[in-house]
């Protein structure tokens, strides 16, 4: 299949090329320009296109650390119009980030307003919020003025941006980085910059060193948030190795004493991009579902600083027993996935070691430094250049008046006269004013001899009349008249110049540039000299954001992980009495103590009583449902008494269609007895039918009929009726015991095949229970009496025989009970 596109060589005119060229064409467009301008960070600054040309923005917009706020409207919308056509609502977005502490370590931009808390808020519009930059913001624009990175044009061709800002200190793991490409995402942590300048430092001196060596450094991320970073360190090493793992994170927590032998836990940090508010959203349900019993309270007591207040059910309960369970269950501790995948000098995406991406930094503060040292001599050149010219025009100044008074073309006049012709004046000045003209000349006057000759063209009109050969500078310049710039620079000059200390002026600052030239040059052909000013730069931010700096020590710590062993929920229950109770439709609560079960319960319209029995909270519940599939729920899970219940349909994968058959408390010593209505079944253990998920266990196999009882064996003989009123009596020992099955045959009822299938004329299994042949078996004969029949030969017989009619009096509804 082609696809009709335009022809790029010819416009207006239009090619056949495969669809899949063509769509595989244009996607590589668009993941390129996802992964180099929107998803992924340059190694260099550690910036997205976006943050940076919000910092750019705000610098342009002359918005500094100690300066004033501007709208954040006002910046977002010079971002958009200048550098950045995207929506402004996603560049104040990113804006705002920068602004939030506990989303940014070392944050670029200095909020005043509503930018969001660490609950999940978000920030107020950008109308009612204003903004600034920071000193860390300012540190990453340091030297933008003196041609250290590069400069493009922006989306129109109006104005030009940077490629790249020279940050003075590596950004990229300072403030960690996140975003997802096509094909590619990053996923950087934030650290702590003392510790990454020293790692810098050190890589400067060892260029070999290895990657283990730098965790000496730089242990581990330092997350804005704290807590307590519990993974290993040969884990963290590794990660870091290979660019890729995974770091295990907790909130940090302390026991409060609350006298009495009470106590409480009260969280003081919580893990990196974890909302408090969901955290205890969370919680809170835990509680409220009993999934933690051992806790019984949380409460947010936070002001400026976290503090989440957990309350134990009992204070018999160990504290690294309870929050290993809510470690387990919430939030509380988190695993931060490292994927150090960044474009290399802002052109090749590679997933970097921790080396590596130091490494791209260094060598970029090296680009930087030399770029910056070689704008700075063509600045001290240029000066030099208008200095020369001043000293020309002190030396010369009657002159130079004089052209400036009459001459019709004072520049012209200036840029071609002959200023190694001497004049009256220069000479009488350097007779007479020896000591203030011997700095200029660089000598001392009276070693030289004086030649009074205006009309002399020599180019020298100094000559050393002590014969030691020393040569002092050119007393009134070069012959070949002032350059363009000398030219200019002098026609500027203000009359408040013309002064004696001036001239000084001019001279010390002379020295003093080319002193620094000098210097310039040694730095630029020497490499070591190159490392040492980066190093003096690295010890500087160092120095200005180490642990001097507001929030600049570490905040996250480390420590060994405590795996609290597992504790069966029950031992951790506190043991009381209750009452469940579930109604027909299956709406289930537990009553606290053991309440009469006689009594009349609540239930709602339409509905009414079906199981009421005694348990205790550290029970399990048992419920056997007609698909023959045995489900479980814990006692201290059940809601509570005081209103109608919840059905339990909502707390395990029971289907609607599916009837309760039976529910009891659970007793591990026991057996049970199941059985189809098809007349199968088996023996099967009562710790066998224990299901560990919401959706059961399958146990008995019902086939095209359905899961009919569910016996507790008790005896040494098991009697089933039918629903035909047929009485069967059996040894208890002919039913095999099984974990999950179909069973054997129980009883045979008589079965006919017609038209439509097969029809069931004896209707199924009724009833059925175990008992002590030698005690006989009981019925209930009313509502307080029970019937028992001691002899029961006449209905003894064989199992999945048809059996007779059951003794006089047996009930008419075909059950034992």
């Amino acid at each position: 299949m082609n696809d009709i596109v335009d022809d790029p060589e010819n416009p207006g005119s239009e090619v056949a090329e495969p669809l899949r060229r063509a769509i595989g064409d244009r996607y590589l467009t668009y993941a390129l320009s996802t992964i180099m301008n929107r998803a992924l960070p340059d190694a260099r600054d550690g910036l997205k296109p976006v943050h940076r040309r919000i910092l750019y923005a705000m610098r342009e917009l002359r918005l500094a650390s100690n300066g004033r706020f501007r709208k954040s409207s006002k910046i977002s919308g010079d971002v958009m119009g200048n550098y950045h056509p995207h929506g402004d609502a996603a560049i104040y977005d990113a804006m705002a980030r920068l602004a939030q502490d506990f989303n940014v370590r070392y944050p670029l931009v200095d909020g005043q307003g509503n930018f969001g808390n660490i609950d999940g808020d978000n920030p107020a519009a950008s109308r009612y919020t204003e903004a600034r930059m920071t000193s860390v913001a300012e540190a990453m624009l340091e030297g933008l003025d003196e041609d250290s990175v590069d400069f493009r044009e922006n989306y129109d061709g109006t104005l030009r941006e940077p490629v790249v800002l020279p940050a003075t200190f590596p950004h990229l793991l300072a403030n960690g980085a996140a975003g997802i490409a096509v094909g590619m995402a990053t996923n950087i942590p934030p650290h702590n910059i003392a510790e990454l300048v020293d790692a810098c430092l050190h890589l400067i001196k060892t260029p070999d060193a290895r990657d283990d060596t730098l965790l000496n450094y730089i242990p581990g991320p330092d997350f804005p948030t704290g807590g307590v970073i519990v993974e290993p360190r040969e884990n963290i090493a590794n990660a870091y190795r290979t660019g890729r793992g995974s770091i295990r994170l907790q909130a940090r927590w302390e026991v409060e004493d609350l006298g009495r032998g009470q106590w409480q836990v009260i969280v003081t940090e919580i893990p990196f991009q974890v909302q408090k508010s969901k955290l205890i959203e969370k919680i809170a349900e835990l509680i409220q579902t009993r999934k933690i019993p051992v806790l019984a309270d949380i409460r947010d007591e936070s002001a400026d600083d976290i503090r989440v207040v957990l309350e134990p059910k009992t204070k018999n309960v160990d504290p690294e027993v309870l929050m290993g369970l809510l470690f387990r269950n919430s939030d509380l501790e988190t695993r931060f996935s490292l994927n150090m995948n960044v474009l290399i000098d802002g052109l090749t995406p590679k997933v970097c070691s921790l080396k590596e991406v130091l490494r791209a930094f260094l060598d970029f503060r090296r680009e930087v430094l030399i770029r910056r040292s070689q704008h700075r001599m063509e600045r001290i050149d240029h000066r030099l250049e208008v200095l020369e010219g001043f000293i020309i025009a002190f030396l010369n100044l009657d002159r130079v008046i004089d052209i400036i008074r009459y001459d019709d073309d004072p520049k012209a006049a200036l840029m071609y006269e002959d200023w190694s012709r001497p004049h009256q004046e220069t000479i009488a000045r350097a007779t007479s004013e020896k000591d203030y003209v011997s700095p200029l000349l660089g000598v001392d006057v009276d070693a030289l001899e004086l030649r009074d000759d205006e009309s002399a063209a020599a180019p020298e009109i100094i000559t050393d009349k002590t014969g030691t050969g020393a040569t002092p500078k050119r007393f009134v310049g070069r012959s070949e008249g002032l350059s363009d710039v000398q030219a200019d620079a002098i026609l500027n000059m203000r009359l408040r110049s013309l002064r004696r200390l001036e001239e000084l002026e001019l001279i010390r600052e002379r020295d003093a540039l080319m002193e620094e030239r000098a210097g310039l040059e040694d730095l630029l052909d020497s490499e070591d000299l190159q490392w040492g000013r980066i190093s003096d730069e690295l010890k500087d931010a160092k120095k200005k954001f180490g642990k001097d700096y507001e929030g600049g020590e570490r905040r996250t710590t480390f420590a060994e992980a405590t795996e609290v062993a597992d504790v069966p929920m029950e031992a951790l229950i506190e043991r009381e009495p209750v009452t469940v109770v579930c109604s027909q439709m299956g709406w289930i609560r537990a009553m606290s103590g053991h309440v009469d079960l006689t009594r009349e319960f609540k239930f709602k319209d339409g509905d009414g009583p079906r199981f009421a029995f005694h348990a205790e909270t550290t029970d399990r519940i048992v419920l056997f449902g007609a698909n023959g599939r045995f489900y479980t729920l814990g006692a201290s899970n059940l809601p509570g008494g005081r209103g109608m219940g919840e059905p339990v349909r909502l707390m395990l994968d029971l289907p609607n269609d599916v009837e309760i058959v039976d529910m009891f408390v659970h007793d591990p010593e026991r057996r049970l007895i199941v059985a189809s209505n098809e007349g199968n079944g088996f023996i099967v253990p009562e710790t066998d039918v224990i299901a560990q998920t919401k959706n059961g266990k399958q146990v008995l196999n019902v086939g095209e009929g359905v899961a009919k009882l569910v016996r507790k064996v008790s005896g040494d003989h098991v009697a089933v009726v039918s629903e035909n009123r047929k009485l069967l009596v059996f040894p208890l020992d002919e039913l095999p015991e099984m974990g999950r099955g179909k069973g054997v045959r129980l009883q045979k009822y008589k079965m006919a095949r017609g038209r439509q299938g097969t029809l069931d004329l004896d209707g199924g299994l009724s009833d059925l229970t175990t008992f002590t042949l030698s005690e006989g078996l009981s019925w209930a004969a009313g509502s307080d009496r029970t019937r028992t029949e001691v002899d029961m030969t006449p209905w003894i017989g064989k199992r999945a025989g048809v059996g007779k009619l059951p003794p006089h009096g047996f009930p008419k509804n075909n059950r034992f009970t």
